[in-house]
Order: structure tokens, then sequence, then C-alpha cells
């Protein structure tokens, strides 16, 4: 198995340390100035190829890489925008099958994930195909070798490539949540729908996009598709602010590796306050309220 990576000037994407990681820790690195994020894959990855190619074109890579994975029976992207791009395209010229959505990838054994999070699909796969692994889902493994860097040269012949004229920051309001950077969440501590108005808004400032509990999308505050959680979206957010929830077991699990955590409870000993970086001991809803008028914006 290997993980193909797309690097945009020595960024690495969502996903990537947990796709090599899947892969045994073996991983194809292309894009642009690639050799950057090597440091930061020296516990994650055994093997590391790059393939330094400029800018993102998706068929015109797709093309330089399939004489470069015949042998690799497996292919794995995660599921970054830049990985559901390239994942058909790659798969199209190895013709090869694409499962997309994994939550797990073997050679004898794939779960998909289908229908927004709500049904898992096993199934045994061919012996050859290319998939995409779903972000925070997996953790990552740690390696204690430093990793064997190889660069593999390659001719790119330019392909029939959409021409991109502007990249827009993503919208934190209608982004999918498994995307997310930054995100406000509200459990059943929130005493009225109005609240995740309110979350919006406090979202909108902050750039992050707005989560929920089971509890919340249950009564119908918000729709299911902001549910964090196994029976909801999986996250793994650099930040993570959670307003009123308690920490079940079922959203905790969903929650992936945020970099920080603030959670806001009366209960200082629940499980959020647990795993919070910074816990606030108070009545979220109150705390909303002050957040709200601190940074000039009406209280919902």
């Amino acid at each position: 198995m290997l993980a193909v990576i797309v690097v945009r000037d020595g960024q690495l994407p969502v996903g990537a340390d947990e796709t090599i990681s899947e892969c045994g820790g073996r991983a194809l690195l292309i894009g642009s100035d690639t050799t950057a994020t090597i440091g930061s894959l020296q516990h994650v990855a055994s093997e590391i190829f790059t393939m330094e190619v400029g800018d993102f074109q998706p068929a015109t890579w797709a093309a330089a890489l399939a004489e470069h994975l015949d042998n690799e029976p497996i292919v794995v992207l995660p599921a970054s925008p830049d990985g559901r791009d390239l994942a058909p395209r790659l798969a199209a010229q190895l013709q090869r099958p694409l499962h997309a959505m994994a939550m797990s990838i073997s050679p004898v054994k794939v779960d998909l994930i289908r229908h927004h999070g709500t049904e898992l699909h096993s199934f045994n796969p061919p012996t050859a195909f290319v998939a995409t692994l779903q972000p925070g889902v997996r953790g990552v493994d740690h390696i204690d070798a430093t990793p064997i860097v190889r660069n593999i040269a390659t001719a790119v012949t330019a392909h029939n490539d959409a021409t991109v004229e502007q990249l827009l920051p993503p919208d934190a309001a209608t982004i999918d949540l498994s995307e997310a950077d930054r995100i406000v969440s509200g459990g059943a501590g929130l005493d009225d729908a109005r609240r995740f108005v309110q979350l919006a808004e406090l979202g909108a400032t902050l750039r992050a996009s707005v989560g929920a509990t089971r509890v919340i999308t249950d009564r119908g505050w918000v729709g299911h598709e902001r549910q964090i959680g196994t029976t909801g979206v999986i996250v793994n957010p650099q930040l993570y602010i959670a307003f009123g929830i308690s920490g079940a077991v079922q959203h905790t699990t969903g929650l992936g590796q945020p970099e920080h955590i603030i959670s806001i409870n009366t209960d200082p000993h629940c499980p959020m306050m647990q795993l919070a970086d910074l816990a606030v001991v108070a009545d979220a809803n109150a705390v909303l309220d002050e957040l709200l008028a601190a940074i000039g914006l009406p209280d919902g």
C-alpha cells in the first residue's frame, strides 16, 4: 500500500499523516516544495518518495503518476479536497476501481462510510484499487526509525486541466465539518434553539464552523449534517470550543485529535472538561451571551 499525498507550497493536506499510517508508513509526496514536509513526517513515515511537479494539475499529475504506480496495487489518498480531485483521475489512468470515503483500508477488507456517516459498508476489495481515506477517523502510528527518502524525476506533459483563476478561502458556514479547522459546538447545556443562531454569529467572527451533539440534532435545532460523533460526522479541527457538552463517548470519539479544546460547562468533572486545554466552569448560555457582547454582536 502506498499513500499519495498532494503538497501545496510545502503544506500537507488534512489527513496526510493518517493516510501514511494506514499504508504502513509508505508515502509519495507530489506537488511543490515537497521536501519541506519531510521533517513533519519523521515519526509517521518509513519510506518517502518525492515528485516535484509544481502547481496542482490533477489530470496532468494522474498521467505522470500512472507509470510509477503500476507495481503498487493499493494506492490511497486522503479525502482532502485535492485528494478527492486527484483520486478518480488516477483510478481512471490506472484502470482500477475507486473506493471513496473509506474508514479503513487493507488488502483484504475495505470499510466505506455512506449516507452522511449513518452507514458503514464492508467488502473484500479486488487486488488492485485506488481509495480515499476519511480524515480524523484513524489516528497516527508512531515510527521510531528515520524515513528513507528518494526523489523521483519525471517529465510532466500537460493534459486538459482546468485553469485556476482565483483561490478563495473556504466559507466556515458551509464547509464540510470534516474539513473545518475551527469548530464551535453546542450540546444539551444550551437552553434554546436560538443559541445556535448565536453560535453561527460567533463562528462567523472566529471563522469557525458550527457543530452539535446528537441530543441537539434529535431536537431539530440544527440539521444532522452538523452532528459530530460516531453516528454523525468525524472531525479533526485545530480548535474545538464546546458549549454545554458533557462529552459522552459517542461524541468524543468523533473529535479526532484537536490541537486545542475549550470547554464551557457547569460540571467541572464531566468528560469534556477533562479533555479540555482550557476548562471554564460556568453556564454555557451566559458565557455565550457575554462573548457576543464583548465582540459587539447581538445576544440573539
